[in-house]
């Protein structure tokens, strides 16, 4: 399936990755675009800036658990593909507060796939077999690694989190649908993303800040968790291109093959920074004299890795970014736009 004259239907468009996604749709390709989103504390059209003004961008206030709303935009705006981004997404608020994220993650899943079936069967033929479900999840359904296993599609279910299990019981959905009526569904799993527009409760945004304000780099327990880390351009190319590319009812890991701990990551940020600014207080010599151990919180998995040997070889998807291009982008994106930050 081509992209280019494509009409995509984007749920969550204005968050962090799935403006991502819309700037390179906008950007790459010749096809147009429906922002669906919310807009809640984590989204913001400031991230789709640059796309505005382009005349295949559209947006549309919305909520994915409106299905009246959902009818009425997906009817009249006719999309060939629909990707699902929207979904509350930051484990710690998952654990305070878990209904929104059963609310969001998990009926207004059932409601996208609801409408999305209803409007897929009223098409033609030929339209039906052109048309696609992509629903972006995370590599935590599968819970916590040990030693040097890695996370592969055929990886068994253990979430760990409120959060982790409400996308568990997406996915299950997603299948299900796929299964059970035959919607033409793709499902994909990624490691921890990071670049631009990023909201400061994620690690690596929240580190930025904390040291340009000299506040406590807080970090749970020993700093020793490891996660695999994935350029939000990165991955926005690899959905586009799974779309277009991948085998239905399919299921994809999307990783950066970026093995670090928390503290690995801290420390990595600390220099670029110390480099980049240099810490302002006299008593201050590094950024990593900010650095300070918390008690861990409940259920923190210990290690998280995927396999992208599926994509790599189905799709021809490699990341562009290492770590180390990736972070010093966004670390240089945050100092060039501390008033996005601040606001």
């Amino acid at each position: 399936m081509k992209q280019d004259g494509k009409k995509y239907f984007i749920t969550g468009g204005a968050g962090f990755i799935g403006s991502a996604v819309a700037r390179y749709l906008i950007g790459s390709t010749l096809c147009d675009i429906l922002v669906y989103d919310k807009l809640t504390y984590a989204g913001s059209l400031e991230s789709l800036s640059e796309v505005a003004s382009s005349p295949r961008y559209r947006f549309v206030h919305g909520d994915v658990c409106d299905k009246e709303s959902l009818w009425k935009v997906i009817e009249e705006y006719q999309p060939d593909v629909v990707m699902h981004l929207a979904a509350e997404s930051h484990v710690d608020r998952s654990i305070s507060g878990p209904y929104e994220f059963i609310r969001t993650n998990i009926l207004g899943t059932f409601e996208m796939l609801d409408v999305t079936l209803r409007f897929w069967n009223s098409l033609s033929i030929h339209k039906k077999e052109t048309f696609r479900f992509l629903h972006i999840s995370t590599d935590e359904v599968y819970g916590s690694l040990d030693g040097t296993e890695l996370f592969t599609e055929k990886t068994a279910y253990d979430p760990s989190s409120p959060y982790s299990a409400s996308k568990a019981s997406s996915d299950h959905l997603v299948s299900a649908w796929s299964r059970t009526y035959g919607l033409p569904v793709l499902i994909t799993n990624c490691s921890n993303n990071y670049g631009a527009y990023q909201f400061p409760e994620k690690l690596i945004p929240l580190m930025i800040f904390s040291a340009l304000s000299e506040k406590p780099l807080k970090i749970y327990g020993d700093g020793m968790q490891v996660r695999d880390w994935l350029f939000v351009d990165d991955h926005a190319e690899a959905l586009c291109r799974i779309v277009t590319h991948g085998k239905i009812g399919e299921k994809y890991n999307i990783g950066g093959h970026n093995e670090k701990t928390n503290l690995e990551v801290v420390y990595s940020i600390c220099d670029l920074l110390d480099e980049l600014h240099p810490p302002k207080s006299l008593k201050l010599s590094t950024y990593r004299n900010l650095i300070e151990f918390v008690e861990d919180r409940p259920g923190h998995d210990q290690r998280y890795a995927i396999d992208a040997t599926k994509i790599q070889k189905a799709i021809g998807w490699l990341p562009h970014e290492t770590f180390e291009s990736g972070l010093r982008k966004t670390v240089e994106w945050y100092l060039k736009n501390t008033d996005w930050c601040n606001k």
